[in-house]
């Protein structure tokens, strides 16, 4: 049996974890805010769409691509940018929100800040093979069902297993 570092025995196991032993952490912040984008395609000769799910860099969970506010941008176009990079998905995005989920996220300096992700469809036109973070993420186009399987976030579980996209065909 091999015994944990000191160090290690003493890092909570989870953010959970991490926030249950400071509790005013989300009473004293305001939650940050990202902007996010549910990547979509039709399935040819069917009714359905498959959506995108990446993996993040850190953890290997899997996510959509999201981020931080870019100064200069508007939501929309921020949401378009981090497809983009995260996983080299071009196409036309949707310039009202269609949801918002909550989540936690860990910071680099271990801080564990709460995050409200407003999410922005885009119908990807192109994937590019040269992106940004090639290689530092997979990813999965997946029907809705089994993209709402594969993320953690309750509330974002709930918008993939009911999106439908706002686009006229």
């Amino acid at each position: 049996m091999k015994k944990k570092r000191w160090r290690e025995s003493r890092k909570p196991a989870t953010i959970l974890k991490q926030l249950a032993q400071t509790p005013r952490t989300l009473a004293a912040r305001r939650f940050r805010h990202q902007y996010g984008a549910i990547c979509f395609r039709f399935v040819p000769e069917t009714e359905a769409v498959d959506v995108l799910v990446i993996t993040s860099r850190d953890t290997g969970r899997w996510v959509i691509p999201k981020g931080w506010p870019m100064k200069g941008k508007k939501p929309w176009q921020a949401a378009a940018i981090e497809a983009l990079e995260e996983a080299g998905v071009r196409g036309v995005v949707g310039r009202k929100p269609v949801g918002r989920y909550t989540y936690l996220k860990s910071l680099d300096d271990g801080e564990v800040v709460p995050c409200m992700v407003e999410l922005y469809q885009l119908e990807a036109t192109s994937v590019e093979l040269d992106f940004k973070e090639k290689g530092q993420r997979r990813a999965a186009w997946v029907s809705t069902d089994e993209a709402a399987r594969r993320v953690r976030e309750i509330e974002l579980k709930s918008l993939l297993v009911n999106f439908r996209p706002k686009i006229k065909r």
